[in-house]
């Protein structure tokens, strides 16, 4: 346990969490940690006490609360948190990481639970660290963008407020976790924290004028740079698979069965529709299979003629020729049959 130097208010708090567990949930309690404003020494006259209080079932959420102190007008907020939120929180789904990684623990009930969060804070760590964290920064660059859509389907300006506050709340955990980081501060301190990052100006003007912004249109049109601010300050160079065998085996042929022949019937048929969903179904599997495996770049739908639905049949077999030599050098060949008959004879043998 750490020595933490506690006003008398939240020595009596914390007091009276303990004794209220040995009443009600004796077995309940693991242990009591603190954080934010009166770990850091950010404190000021009126911050209130952040705990976390680890309990071990469901007997321990007995223990949540919230309060009012008359006397100084501070309101508390005695919130409990189980292992499976600390495991949460250790996947890094965010970066408001404070009360996993940097609590102050000033009570253990139960020794095993102390040494369970070391590992998990070790656990946290090897994740911030590894490649696999990059994973989470596409995931919350992602939920930002759905933040953006809300933002623009929305047309109340209390609702495309709320959108934009939550689209910065991922971009600023997607750059902290790229960074292998997190946030140790309270929000007061955001861009204190931000500043050790060599971000542009810009990002930040740009969150303060949508906390100043009275305009739907122009929350909107910040709310865009700010993302698409950050999904370049987190790209990365990814190295490509070299296409293998083992790696696109089967996707030629797939495509080719999946949508070649719709697109040539959409165009017999004049629907421009058919022809549109069935190119960009072929333009998402080459992206997703591209995103992995050096193919190459494919621009189909940049090429798509809404206008002449037969220019789209010839722009999916130029594309399959182009995808054809890849196959090549992968060392397959399009598994091709002059009819049913030789298929049988081949695949059976």
């Amino acid at each position: 346990m750490k020595n933490v130097k506690l006003n008398s208010v939240n020595q009596k708090i914390i007091d009276a969490v303990i004794e209220q567990a040995k009443i009600k949930c004796p077995n309940s309690l693991a242990l009591i940690g603190i954080y934010g404003s009166v770990a850091t020494g950010d404190e000021y006259a009126k911050s209130d006490l952040d705990l976390l209080i680890l309990i071990e079932d469901d007997e321990g959420w007995k223990l949540g609360t919230g309060f009012i102190l008359e006397d100084s007008k501070v309101g508390y907020d005695i919130y409990c948190t189980n292992w499976e939120g600390l495991l949460w929180d250790a996947e890094c789904h965010h970066a408001q990481l404070a009360k996993l990684m940097d609590s102050k623990i000033v009570y253990v009930n139960h020794q095993e639970a102390l040494e369970k969060l070391t590992r998990l804070r070790e656990q946290t760590k090897e994740f911030l660290q590894s490649e696999k964290r990059f994973e989470r920064v596409d995931e919350l660059v992602e939920k930002a963008k759905v933040s953006y859509a809300d933002a623009c389907l929305r047309e109340e300006l209390g609702k495309v407020r709320v959108s934009a506050a939550d689209a910065i709340l991922y971009l600023l955990d997607a750059i902290m976790i790229f960074h292998g980081s997190y946030f140790r501060r309270g929000g007061k301190r955001v861009f204190l924290e931000l500043s050790q990052f060599p971000l542009d100006a810009d990002f930040l003007d740009n969150m303060q004028k949508i906390a100043r912004s009275k305009d739907v249109t122009e929350l909107r049109n910040l709310v865009k740079a700010l993302i698409l601010y950050a999904e370049s300050y987190v790209s990365r160079e990814r190295e490509l698979e070299e296409p293998s065998k083992d790696s696109i085996s089967g996707t030629y042929e797939e495509m080719y069965s999946n949508w070649r022949n719709k697109v040539e019937e959409a165009a017999a048929a004049g629907d421009a529709f058919s022809s549109f969903m069935n190119m960009c179904s072929l333009q998402c599997m080459v992206s997703d299979i591209a995103s992995d495996v050096g193919i190459g770049t494919y621009d189909i739908m940049g090429a798509y003629d809404p206008d002449c639905l037969e220019a789209n049949v010839e722009i999916y077999d130029q594309f399959l020729e182009r995808y054809e030599k890849v196959y090549g050098k992968a060392g397959l060949q399009v598994n091709r049959y002059q009819n049913v008959d030789e298929f049988g004879r081949k695949y059976i043998s």
